[in-house]
């Protein structure tokens, strides 16, 4: 049902597009404009109400949100749809809003999708026993994966068994909110595969292998700093549980352990799927035909659109080949996809004000924050760091990582060159930040949404928060002083 929808979404899109007049299938003039150096900071209310919601709601009112949360985010995304209508007319909303479905949010929608239902269909077996060597071992392999496989494959690989593992403990949160940490973000610091942003600098020029060299240290750095703590935090709560008598359900002897399932893999056609997947994506990288469909002066290239349909035929292909009891003994849902698509659809059209206004520059009405990153002619890169990982903690990594590289002077020969530092500090910080929040990156959320539907009381928004700022800020602290300072 959710693959038909993505798709139907993007037919009526380009059916609403090419039968407004004026729109053409080829190169188009006169592309409406959004000028963000207009907009006051009123436009960004709708973005900040759709965070606050997610902030709130599952929290304050649980069961309303799970039934409705699909209408909170539909009300916040007309809340800034309709005022800009009256605003700026229908042909630069129509404008915004193809822009942003067809080149941001449907592309990111079907990726996640892909490794959403190829990782969903791998199915680590056997009885795994969460104790801290266990754990701490599964989230350094996830830490690892995440730059080959992206953030969001290996992070849905690994969840699962990673929740499995640890169902008859008594402490959980702690699991996900460090395998969050590391998995889902920290880990996809070394390729292009693996965090958005960094694909986008690839896109942009960068070379494949520039994250592989340049993030190497500040990413082994921050990745055994959490190992070690979250090690030495497990090993406390572990032995707490057993001194209080309270022995872990899944603890067995030695004998019940020989007979239990032997550690396997099943779904394993799901591998080749996934190595599909990094395909496709590192095709539409490099392979540059100069053909693009102009829908509504929105410039679809052929590349994108080779890709996404792949993308799709991959996520059929792996729903055909893999054994549904595969899927439902990993405990397998459409859910957590479902939730993301919706929210993020929100985020991803209220987000369209506030990026324009950041793209003003000086001019914008967030120029303070644009001027902060220079001094006095030369770029400040401790500023560049956590600017964008501030921002990428609650917009969207992606296209914050593209303006403060526009920022920077957007040419990939002098950002890889002399001034190397800057980009490092723009891409760890989109990167690394992205932590913070659970809407930092998609497989935040994802990551959350699979953990409370196998019943572990993830934190709320702000608990969460309080999670990353007593440990990731020490962390981003040091980064900064060991190479921006």
């Amino acid at each position: 049902m959710l693959r038909v929808s993505v798709c139907l979404c993007r037919f009526l899109l380009v059916a609403l597009a090419v039968s407004v007049p004026g729109v053409a299938m080829a190169a188009a003039e006169g592309a409406p404009h959004l000028d963000g150096s207009a907009l006051n900071l009123l436009w960004i209310i709708p973005f900040v109400g759709a965070l606050l919601s997610i902030a709130i709601f599952p929290l304050a009112a649980p069961d309303f949100w799970h039934h409705h949360f699909g209408k909170v985010s539909a009300f916040w995304a007309l809340a800034f749809l309709v005022p800009f209508f009256l605003q700026f007319g229908f042909d630069l909303t129509l404008y915004e809003l193809l822009h942003v479905s067809l080149l941001e949010y449907i592309p990111f929608i079907i990726l996640l999708l892909s490794l959403f239902t190829v990782a969903g269909g791998i199915r680590l077996k056997g009885s795994l026993v969460g104790t801290p060597i266990v754990n701490t071992g599964m989230l350094a392999l996830g830490t690892v994966l995440a730059s080959f496989t992206g953030t969001t494959g290996a992070a849905m690989l690994l969840i699962r068994p990673l929740l499995r593992a640890n169902e008859g403990r008594d402490h959980q949160v702690h699991v996900v909110v460090f395998f969050i940490f590391l998995v889902a973000n920290v880990g996809g610091s070394l390729s292009p595969l693996g965090d958005p942003p960094l694909f986008l600098g690839f896109l942009k020029g960068v070379p494949f292998f520039w994250p592989t060299t340049h993030m190497f240290l500040p990413m082994v750095m921050v990745a055994a700093i959490l190992l070690a703590v979250f090690l030495a935090l497990d090993h406390f709560l572990w032995r707490r549980e057993k001194a209080t008598g309270d022995e872990p359900a899944f603890s067995m002897g030695e004998d019940e352990f020989k007979e239990a399932e032997k550690l396997g893999l099943e779904g394993k056609v799901n591998f080749l799927l996934l190595g599909g997947i990094v395909a496709a994506v590192l095709m539409s990288g490099v392979w540059k035909p100069g053909i693009t469909i102009d829908v509504f002066h929105v410039p679809v290239e052929l590349q994108n659109i080779a890709r996404d349909v792949l993308l799709i035929g991959i996520a059929l292909l792996s729903v055909k080949l893999t054994d549904q009891d595969c899927r439902d003994a990993n405990g397998f849902s459409w859910f957590p996809i479902i939730e993301v698509a919706k929210l993020f659809a929100a985020i991803f059209i209220t987000i369209v004000p506030a990026i324009a206004i950041l793209k003003a520059g000086s001019s914008g009405a967030l120029g303070f924050v644009v001027d902060a990153v220079s001094q006095n002619g030369e770029p400040n890169n401790v500023m560049y760091f956590w600017l964008t990982g501030i921002l990428s903690s609650f917009l969207d990594n992606a296209p914050t990582y593209l303006v403060f590289f526009n920022t920077a002077g957007g040419d990939p020969a002098i950002l890889t060159g002399p001034m190397a530092s800057t980009l490092l500090a723009i891409s760890a910080g989109a990167v690394f930040m992205g932590a913070n929040t659970y809407i930092g990156n998609a497989p935040n959320f994802m990551v959350k949404a699979i953990a409370e539907e196998r019943g572990v009381k993830m934190p709320s928004f702000f608990g969460y928060m309080a999670w990353s700022v007593g440990i990731l800020v020490p962390c981003f602290i040091l980064v900064t002083l060991v190479f921006f300072a």
